[in-house]
C-alpha cells in the first residue's frame, strides 16, 4: 500500500497524454502475450473461443481508456454561471489510491475494465484478482511488470476476499473502495469504509453479459474516482 500511496503524486502529475501512452503500451504487451494470457484463461476454466474473445476484448478495453486520459479533464471541467463578478470554474483531480475488488468473472477482461477505469484519470490501483481465475491476474501482473506503467502505480494482490478486503476497507493509505461484489462481504466491506471516509462505489457483481457488450464504458464509470475543485477568482475589480 505504501508503494500506491508514494506513486500517487507523480502519476497524478503526469500528463493526460503521457498516462494515455502508458496505457497504450500496456494494451501492447497484452497483445504481445495473447498465448500466455489464452493459456492463463483456459486453466482458469474459460474455454479456447471464449478465451481468445476475452483477451481480443481486454486488450481493445485497455487502448479504449487509453485515449480518455487526455480527454477527461475537457470533458468534465466546467465555467459555471455565478451571480457575482468572480470567474468560476470547476475542474476534477484524481482520489488517490483506489482498492479494487475484481469481478469473479470474467477474470481478465473484467479486472483489466476496472484498474483502467481508476488509473486513467490518475489514480494509483490496488487491486485484489478474482479467486475464481487468480491465474489471468498473475499473467497481467506479469504484463503490467514489463511495460511502461511505473512502479506503485498498479499492485495486484491474489487471495480470499473474506481475508484481504476487510483490510483494504479499512486501511488509511486508501481513499476509495470499488466493489464488484455482492452479499454480506461487501455491505461489511462499504460498512468499514465509513469509519475513515472513504469514497466507496459498489457496482455489485454483474452478469457476464456487461463486460462482453462494453456496459462498463462510460464517463460515469470515469467520474466516480475524481473529486471536482472549484475555484473563485475576482474580475472586475
Amino acid at each position: 500500500m505504501k508503494g500506491a500511496r508514494a506513486a500517487f503524486t507523480s502519476w497524478r502529475d503526469r500528463s493526460g497524454y503521457n498516462r494515455g501512452q502508458i496505457l497504450y503500451r500496456l494494451a501492447e504487451m497484452l497483445e504481445s502475450r495473447n498465448g500466455q494470457l489464452l493459456e492463463a484463461l483456459r486453466l482458469g476454466g474459460v474455454s479456447a473461443t471464449a478465451a481468445r474473445a476475452e483477451v481480443q476484448a481486454a486488450i481493445d478495453r485497455a487502448v479504449w481508456y487509453a485515449g480518455w486520459c487526455d480527454k477527461i479533464e475537457q470533458v468534465l471541467s466546467t465555467k459555471n454561471p455565478v451571480g457575482v463578478k468572480h470567474f468560476n470554474v470547476s475542474s476534477p483531480e484524481p482520489t488517490g489510491v483506489v482498492a479494487l475488488v475484481a469481478p469473479s468473472r470474467p477474470g481478465l477482461l473484467g479486472l483489466v475494465s476496472a484498474i483502467a477505469t481508476a488509473a486513467c484519470s490518475g489514480n494509483t490501483v490496488v487491486a485484489l484478482a478474482s479467486e475464481r481465475d487468480p491465474h489471468s491476474a498473475v499473467a497481467l501482473a506479469e504484463a503490467i511488470a514489463v511495460s511502461d506503467v511505473p512502479q506503485g502505480v498498479i499492485s495486484i494482490l491474489t487471495g480470499h476476499r473474506s481475508e484481504v478486503v476487510p483490510t483494504l476497507a479499512a486501511h488509511l493509505d486508501v481513499n476509495a473502495l470499488d466493489l464488484w461484489m455482492s452479499g454480506s462481504e461487501e455491505q461489511a466491506a462499504a460498512l468499514r469504509a465509513c469509519d475513515n471516509v472513504k469514497r466507496v462505489r459498489r457496482p455489485g457483481e454483474p452478469p457476464a453479459r456487461y463486460w462482453s457488450a462494453g456496459l462498463d464504458q462510460r464517463l460515469e464509470s470515469i467520474a466516480a474516482f475524481v473529486e471536482i475543485k472549484t475555484v473563485w477568482h475576482p474580475v472586475g475589480f
